[in-house]
């Protein structure tokens, strides 16, 4: 099965963000087949699961997950694209990372492991579970669409819910209650002429208010709202949450629901280089090794009705991987990126 043929096996198989157990039990076949000296499943909660597989003791691990956003929908292809949920983020990285360890199986290349895991796109349980893993790995190779560019920064990611409280009236009468809706909306403007922080590096902190919701028909004043916001950091969250809490004060209540600071990432020589604003599961992985971020595919494509991965790309980022994996076994006895640079 070569890199598109595993890529189009993959993305037919519905693995959107709980529902991981199918491509997990695939992935565990294929490399059992493909000779691997170990391959495990690993639970991380009721019918969830992480794969690590590996051929002698890990010293780079090659590492994604295993979930997609909704909605399914299966491969298709053209002579350029492959197309499908998950073809670039993540499905097509994970084809093009086993390609690549096969290849250097093949060419007697042990001390590698690939780690996939559950949940990536909403909370990060299997990474959260894997940080709990002994492992020698000393170098993970975290896969998320980049263009094939190794990331030398990624934005951090802060998500609340805010909920307001109001006094339910008769619409005609509008006086006799007070509006969530109204109250809600009049927080949001405030949140839009916040002075957020920037980064020389890393850019500006950026927001989406994703969700609003509130009310019960339109002949009632709201009594109750809420919003879920999603901040891009570039900077400790401590800065953003002062800043929120301050905004907020005593007008509504608000929970913290996910937090994950930014990175600054070392680059390679010899590879291109990129910045993303989105997040990946490295921070909670920090046991596994020090942290590269590079893969096949934009980021712009994924999460979209069109997602989709170039033929090209994956033949490239197969390549890409066997080459960043051999740097940094050369390296393993200075345990050091900054070495494996030069």
């Amino acid at each position: 099965m070569n890199v598109e043929q595993l890529t189009r096996e993959l993305i037919n198989i519905e693995s959107i963000t709980g529902n991981e157990k199918q491509v997990a039990l695939f992935l565990q076949d294929y490399l059992r087949s493909q000779h691997f000296e170990k391959v495990q499943l690993r639970k991380v909660d009721g019918d969830r699961f992480n794969l690590f597989a590996w051929q002698g003791a890990p010293q780079v691990v090659l590492s994604s997950h295993l979930d997609t956003v909704p909605p399914f929908f299966p491969c298709s292809e053209d002579d350029e694209y492959i197309y499908g949920r998950g073809a670039c983020d993540a499905k097509g990285i994970i084809a093009s990372q086993i390609k690549a360890a096969e290849n250097l199986l093949a060419e007697g290349i042990t001390g590698i492991g690939l780690l996939y895991v559950a949940g990536e796109e909403s909370g990060s349980d299997g990474a959260k579970a894997a940080r709990q893993y002994q492992t020698t790995s000393r170098f993970l190779v975290n896969g998320e669409p980049t263009d094939n560019k190794l990331a030398i920064g990624c934005k951090g990611a802060l998500r609340l819910r805010i909920r307001v409280s109001g006094k339910a009236a008769h619409s005609a009468y509008p006086h006799l209650g007070e509006s969530a809706i109204e109250k809600l909306i009049d927080i949001l403007a405030e949140l839009r002429r916040l002075s957020l922080p920037a980064h020389p590096v890393l850019g500006e902190t950026t927001y989406n208010v994703g969700v609003i919701s509130g009310g019960r028909q339109a002949n009632i004043i709201p009594d109750e709202a809420s919003a879920e916001i999603m901040f891009r950091t570039v900077s400790e969250s401590a800065e953003i949450r002062d800043m929120l809490e301050r905004l907020f004060g005593a007008r509504s209540q608000f929970e913290y629901l996910f937090d994950v600071g930014p990175l600054l990432l070392h680059p390679l020589e010899g590879f291109d280089t990129t910045v993303v604003a989105f997040t990946t599961d490295i921070p909670l992985l920090s046991n596994w090794g020090d942290p590269l971020l590079i893969g096949p595919g934009s980021v712009t494509d994924a999460h979209t009705d069109h997602e989709r991965i170039s033929r090209r790309e994956l033949a490239e980022a197969v390549v890409i991987y066997s080459n960043i994996v051999k740097i940094l076994l050369k390296s393993t006895e200075t345990h050091s990126i900054r070495e494996a640079s030069h």
